[in-house]
């Protein structure tokens, strides 16, 4: 957990004009404090010790204002910017170098029982503030989602989402 804690700091010190040191994003940063609570109630989930998982989890979400299900599937260098009201459901899927501002939500949109229910994000994708990925959508590696922008249906590789609901507009 130690190198993936350095990893992260390092690809948040390389987003953000703000962060001025290792150590400031370490101690400081919400993101790397979520990150940590996850990858404890993770080991709970995996073990199918579901209450302590959750338990975790909601600690995690009173300390940091980030609420990551235990179930969710996180690559590596996930920097939630800000974090605050931040949403990750249970069946999401993460990829590797994901940038998520506030208030985003991957969340489902409605009981489909052991179904997958969540979005999957591919690798080096923005997820700009406000955003909502809903349902059981994938998005492609380097994809761009605007700010506030209601994600229904999948969002292909290299390319922009904008609008409720959202609609590619990059490139045309």
């Amino acid at each position: 957990m130690i190198k993936e804690i350095k990893s992260q700091a390092n690809f948040i010190l390389e987003q953000d004009a703000a962060a001025k040191s290792f150590w400031e994003v370490v101690l400081l940063y919400p993101s790397v404090r979520a990150f940590i609570y996850y990858r404890i109630s993770r080991w709970f989930y995996k073990r199918e010790k579901f209450f302590l998982a959750r338990w975790v989890s909601q600690i995690g979400r009173r300390a940091t204002g980030i609420e990551i299900h235990p179930g969710a599937k996180i690559g590596k260098n996930l920097f939630i910017d800000h974090g605050m009201g931040v949403v990750i459901g249970e069946t999401a899927e993460i990829g590797d170098n994901v940038l998520i501002y506030h208030g985003v939500t991957l969340g489902g949109t409605g009981h489909d029982g052991d179904k997958k229910r969540h979005p999957t994000v591919g690798n080096n994708v923005t997820i700009g503030t406000g955003a909502k990925l809903l349902g059981p959508i994938n998005i492609g590696d380097n994809a761009k989602i605007g700010a506030n922008a209601v994600v229904l249906k999948d969002v292909p590789e290299n390319t922009t989402a904008v609008g409720i609901p959202a609609k590619i507009i990059y490139p045309k």
